[in-house]
């Protein structure tokens, strides 16, 4: 549809059932480019965190029963923004044309001269069932299945559903909105003569790792979504298929299904542990305690760019290390060439790979992650007199150096970065929701500490508490954490794996 005189373009964009991971390539091309974004309740965070920094973020859905627009509003608004000449994305949960009132956004568009493209999102109605480990068609049961509103339309004159025509014995229903009125839905088919043993299933909070899921029959489910605590927005499934679940489910078997867990490290450390957790069924809470800055007087770090020729070793004690060095390299116009015949030690699995990324293999990588098995590790690859470089946050423990000094070697002790407290505002909010909380290093348990008012042990009451490693938990301990895990390896994963192992699932 071509572009009127000045106009913009209106992206009508499925944002799936809620799991980040099952918005479209093409949704998420479309989002990164936005300048004006629409957005419904039903639209997560992470997703809509996908668009620009530069682009205007509008709330137009739905909460607790309240709209922020008017469905013309929200069209008016649509058409004015395209009409500003600006790329507007217009996002809904799920896919736009499956009860998502896309085709009426459509339609008005349309009316208006403005170009449109519909980018569909994997609708709730397959996903919820899904990922509750019920197929909505299986050979031995069911050739077809139908998609339907548990909530029409109150200004039609009369129901448009034939509930005689969806009452076969074989039939597989689907209903969207349709908590409100289950217990009227389940008399419906009842009078026409579903058998009152049919199973049925209620599926909230689809895809989360919040989700929640009852059965029962078409005679008890009404009474198991009450006693579940199941609201809206709900799917329910109708039919002989929902016995299979107990057999397939798999997502709400995760280790660490339904606990919420604080990320306290910098936020651009936190992508891959946040992912991890989702596939482990955890909830991650984004809430980063430190910040990574340049030190207070980076004269040293870019000295030693030209002194290191002069050394047998080079240390990094941290991926922001990394970073770093790499940076000030690119900055004078070098590269990994710069670094010569001088050897790489890296304290850990993720350095070294950090390291690995700018054309580097570590020569050291020693078994426990710690400076005091590095520092073992590199005086039995040394001699006496030997020059270490060790870049490293400004404000790290002295152990590693003194370890090198007192066998004879010559350290050179280099600040690269800083770590300072990240300040945010729903820090509080964000450690309150959460039920387990994980440290990375003793920076984020200070930071932690200093964010709270220094009342770090009443804030955790109740809750579990895991660290990457013992001298992480040594500095929790030290500000009034009780520490429940202890990561046997130092790294996110070595502290996913103990939560998995030390945490029961919820059920």
């Amino acid at each position: 549809m071509p572009a009127t005189g000045e106009a913009g373009r209106v992206y009508l964009v499925g944002a799936g059932p809620g799991d980040p991971g099952l918005l479209t390539l093409r949704g998420a091309e479309v989002l990164g480019a936005a300048e004006v974004l629409l957005y419904d309740a039903l639209a997560g965070e992470t997703i809509v965190a996908l668009a620009p920094p530069t682009c205007e973020r509008i709330f137009v859905g739905k909460r607790a029963g309240e709209h922020a627009l008017a469905q013309t509003e929200i069209e008016a608004l649509m058409i004015a923004k395209a009409r500003e000449g600006r790329r507007v994305v217009r996002l809904k949960g799920g896919d736009p044309f499956v009860f998502g009132r896309g085709g009426e956004e459509a339609e008005a568009l349309h009316a208006a001269g403005i170009a449109f493209e519909v980018v569909p999102g994997i609708s709730s109605a397959l996903a919820a069932p899904a990922y509750a480990g019920i197929p909505v068609t299986h050979r031995a049961r069911n050739t077809s299945f139908t998609v339907l509103t548990g909530h029409e339309d109150p200004n039609k004159p009369a129901s448009a559903i034939d509930w005689a025509q969806l009452a076969g014995p074989q039939r597989v229903l689907v209903m969207l909105m349709a908590t409100a009125n289950l217990r009227e839905i389940a008399q419906q088919l009842l009078a026409r003569g579903v058998p009152a043993q049919t199973p049925v299933a209620a599926i909230a909070d689809a895809t989360r790792p919040t989700q929640r899921t009852a059965t029962g029959t078409l005679a008890t489910i009404a009474e198991e979504v009450a006693r579940h605590g199941i609201s809206a927005p709900a799917v329910i499934v109708v039919g002989d298929v929902v016995q299979l679940r107990e057999q397939i489910r798999w997502f709400d078997t995760g280790p660490l299904f339904g606990r919420r867990v604080l990320i306290t490290r910098a936020g651009q450390q936190s992508a891959a542990f946040a992912r991890a957790l989702l596939a482990h069924g955890a909830e991650p809470i984004l809430a980063p305690a430190i910040a990574i800055e340049a030190p207070d007087d980076a004269t040293a770090a870019i000295r030693a760019l030209d002194e290191l020729p002069a050394h047998a070793w080079l240390v990094f004690t941290s991926q922001n290390g990394v970073d770093a060095f790499f940076a000030r390299l690119a900055s004078r116009g070098q590269d990994a060439r710069a670094i010569g015949p001088v050897k790489v030690a890296a304290i850990g699995d993720r350095t070294a790979e950090r390291v690995a990324a700018h054309g580097v293999r570590a020569d050291l990588v020693p078994d426990a992650f710690i400076s005091e098995q590095i520092a073992r590790a590199l005086i039995a690859r040394t001699r006496p007199g030997d020059r270490v470089m060790i870049y490293r946050a400004q404000e790290a423990r002295d152990v590693l150096p003194r370890m090198l000094e007192e066998a004879g070697r010559r350290p050179t002790v280099v600040p690269a970065y800083k770590t300072v407290v990240a300040h945010d505002a729903a820090f509080g909010e964000k450690v309150a929701r959460a039920d387990v909380l994980t440290f990375t290093s003793a920076s984020t348990v200070h930071a932690f500490c200093s964010l709270l008012g220094g009342d770090a042990g009443g804030a955790a009451r109740g809750k579990h508490v895991a660290c990457i490693g013992p001298v992480t938990a040594c500095a929790a301990r030290e500000v009034g954490l009780t520490v429940d895990i202890v990561a046997e390896v130092s790294t996110t994963m070595g502290l996913l794996e103990a939560l998995a192992t030390h945490l029961p699932p919820r059920r």
